[in-house]
């Protein structure tokens, strides 16, 4: 297959929050409409689309014909549609396949969209299909009512957060500041769930989860959708402002007492990119918990294990920082729509790789990278995408 250079050409996303008034067919025409705009195209310019969803046959009982669904409303016909789920990592996965398929000559122009509801009249449903992005096995083994409780945030991240405590050390106080200061991001964000700042008193005492996990540490469910725009080079056109897909790697869990799944992908992604950390200028990362995004911190290479911590309060990841991480506000508090996180953290890098992300901006960005996980099989995260972007 050709690594021929393929390029981002528009994006465009809806905002994030609770739209129970509001279809698929309706947000993701939202995100496409944007893309299309942003990349000067018309629908008859896609040659094929790829298109995630994790969660609509729980939520709204709509399965196997999502992407169609979406794009016959929405003015498409008569091109290739590829349906993807891939737990939280669906849209990148789909933005991953879509890279392939150009390099492959299947096609020369491609959509690609992620699009979720999880807001409904009945709530349990949300729970019910989040929880099966875990193993039933395991979800069963731990005794979670899967109707009200997130088996990840019950019994996947706790015990992980456990162990590193126990290595390196880390208290609450940290963890609730990585939750304000991605809040303080947000704030940036016209298109984030959440955007009024918060405190750290306001964090640790929000509703305890487990342990020192705290409701407002939490990523939290909603809807939205986000569509990414790809071509190859040489049709990059003279009013478009690409930029480059330099590596996209999407790998499952680890082996048992391997490197996490994360720190392998991201590694295995820097090599087709041809970059080392030290090169990464601004990060999305899947903060589902404000643990996350400190332990992502370590597996992306930004800092060595148990400093990331210190990383982040040295100011590193903050805007104005060494290596911002979460300016568009992260899961915690642009939000996480399943399906549509992956290619809104690629919405989020083009805009900062472009110059055009505001009060939000990293100054002379020139090298992103997006880490989009989800899932989990009984030992690790499930599906993992990592995307680097060049300017």
């Amino acid at each position: 297959m050709s690594m021929e250079n393929v390029a981002v050409i528009g994006t465009g996303m809806t905002r994030f929050g609770k739209h129970q008034d509001f279809s698929l067919k309706t947000l993701g025409g939202e995100a496409i409409r944007h893309a299309l705009a942003d990349a000067g195209l018309e629908a008859s310019d896609i040659d094929a689309a790829f298109v995630a969803n994790a969660m609509a046959g729980i939520t709204t009982g709509q399965v196997s014909i999502v992407g169609q669904t979406i794009l016959e409303a929405n003015g498409f016909h008569s091109i290739p549609v590829f349906n993807i789920d891939n737990a939280c990592a669906s849209s990148s996965s789909a933005l991953h396949l879509a890279v392939q398929y150009i390099r492959a000559g299947a096609a020369d122009t491609v959509l690609v969209l992620g699009a979720e509801k999880l807001i409904c009249a009945d709530r349990t449903k949300a729970y019910i299909a989040l929880n099966g992005a875990a193993d039933i096995d395991f979800v069963a083994a731990n005794d979670i009512d899967v109707t009200k409780a997130s088996i990840f945030v019950s019994a996947v991240y706790p015990p992980r957060l456990e162990a590193y405590q126990q290595k390196f050390g880390l208290d609450a106080q940290t963890l609730a500041q990585i939750a304000v200061k991605n809040r303080n991001h947000a704030a940036h964000n016209p298109n984030a769930q959440f955007t009024t700042p918060l405190t750290v008193d306001e964090v640790l005492g929000s509703r305890q989860i487990v342990g020192p996990i705290t409701a407002l540490m939490c990523a939290p469910i909603g809807d939205g959708a986000s569509a990414v725009i790809v071509t190859r080079e040489r049709l990059v056109r003279k009013h478009q402002r690409p930029v480059w897909i330099r590596g996209s790697v999407i790998m499952m869990a680890s082996a048992a007492g391997a490197a996490t799944s994360v720190a392998r992908t991201a590694a295995k992604a820097y090599t087709e990119a041809r970059i080392t950390p030290a090169a990464i200028d601004v990060a999305e990362v899947h903060d589902s918990i404000s643990f996350n995004e400190l332990l992502a911190y370590e597996e992306l290479g930004l800092c060595e294990p148990g400093r990331g911590a210190a990383l982040f309060q040295d100011g590193a990841t903050t805007l104005g920082g060494r290596v911002p991480v979460n300016p568009s506000g992260g899961l915690e508090s642009r939000g996480h729509p399943v399906a549509a996180t992956g290619t809104a953290q690629i919405h989020e890098l083009v805009s900062q790789l472009r110059g055009e992300a505001g009060l939000r901006q990293v100054k002379g960005a020139k090298v992103a990278v997006a880490e989009n996980a989800g899932g989990f099989t009984g030992t690790d995260t499930a599906a993992i995408a990592i995307t680097v972007l060049e300017a």
